[in-house]
């Protein structure tokens, strides 16, 4: 369980907190469940502060002088466990449920960056959601890396594990524009500010906020086309295999039918056949088969069947 003071660089808080003064409360599901100690005004917020382990998507709501909510991003910890948090705000009070473990380290990467260097909640919220998705852009490319190369792999005829693969990429791309939808509509009503918590810059830093997720939705969309297309193109290559397959079975119907007539004729052993007892009559018949595949063949390369 940690304490910090807003107003000026992050600063551990080793002492009672004043009134209207900025400042963070940071802990664990753990510690929010069994709270030790605190200043009362703590205490009567920790009640109202949700986490996010339960919690299915990123959202906010109102409540009477609080606004709290759960944020869920895709992004995935060392662990495998998706970076989860939830939150409170009051106008001068912070609480954050840090359900991943992700939100410690990146409040540390916030302060050593030097963005803080001093502000309200809404200021400071705004700078922590603008870092969570510093990287983001570079996973959206991940994701287009890998659809390029399973692109490839189609194009090259190797078919193997597509559908698993596809699979999981659309879910991932799916994830990521549900997850700045989400999100977008968060910083809209953060934005919007019914309760009068920020002050005009800060709703101008939201109102920004709401702009750059727009446009990283935007960009999940576009990979949600692109796996649809990738797909399209896996089925246009399998129906062309598929016809590749038909027409060597055509052909090969097309060779045996001659020859299964002939076979027809001289297998029903009338006494009137000369062939029958015609010293040549078998190797007559294997060199007409022969001139008739042939022609066959002739006739089809000349129309481009093959």
């Amino acid at each position: 369980m940690e304490q910090y003071v807003l107003e000026g660089p992050l600063t551990a808080l080793d002492r009672p907190l004043r009134a209207e003064e900025p400042a963070l409360l940071l802990l664990t599901p753990e510690e929010l469940a069994h709270p030790t100690a605190l200043d009362p005004e703590w205490s009567a917020l920790l009640p109202h502060t949700p986490t996010a382990r339960q919690a299915r998507r990123c959202k906010l709501e109102s409540r009477r002088d609080v606004l709290c909510g759960t944020v869920l991003t895709p992004r995935l910890t060392r662990s495998g466990a998706r970076i989860s948090f939830g939150y409170l705000l009051t106008r001068s009070r912070m609480v954050l449920c840090d359900d991943s473990g992700a939100v410690r380290p990146l409040i540390r990467q916030l302060v050593r960056s030097g963005q803080w260097q001093g502000g309200g909640v809404g200021r400071f919220f705004y700078l922590l959601l603008d870092h969570l998705l510093a990287k983001d852009l570079r996973d959206l490319e991940g994701l287009e890396d890998r659809l390029i190369q399973l692109e490839d792999q189609v194009l090259t005829g190797d078919l193997a594990d597509f559908n698993s693969k596809i699979t999981a990429l659309r879910k991932e791309t799916l994830g990521w524009f549900r997850y700045y939808d989400q999100l977008g509509e968060l910083a809209g009503e953060l934005e919007e500010d019914g309760e009068d918590f920020f002050s005009q810059e800060e709703q101008r830093l939201f109102h920004g906020l709401g702009r750059r997720l727009s446009r990283l939705q935007s960009e999940a969309q576009l990979l949600r086309e692109y796996c649809l297309q990738v797909r399209e193109l896996f089925q246009a290559e399998l129906d062309l295999r598929q016809n590749r397959i038909m027409k060597i079975l055509t052909v090969v119907t097309t060779l045996c039918l001659p020859l299964s007539l002939v076979a027809g004729w001289y297998g029903m052993n009338f006494v009137g056949m000369p062939e029958l007892t015609w010293e040549y009559g078998y190797p007559a018949v294997i060199v007409v088969s022969v001139l008739i595949v042939a022609l066959c063949l002739w006739i089809m390369k000349k129309k481009k069947f093959w």
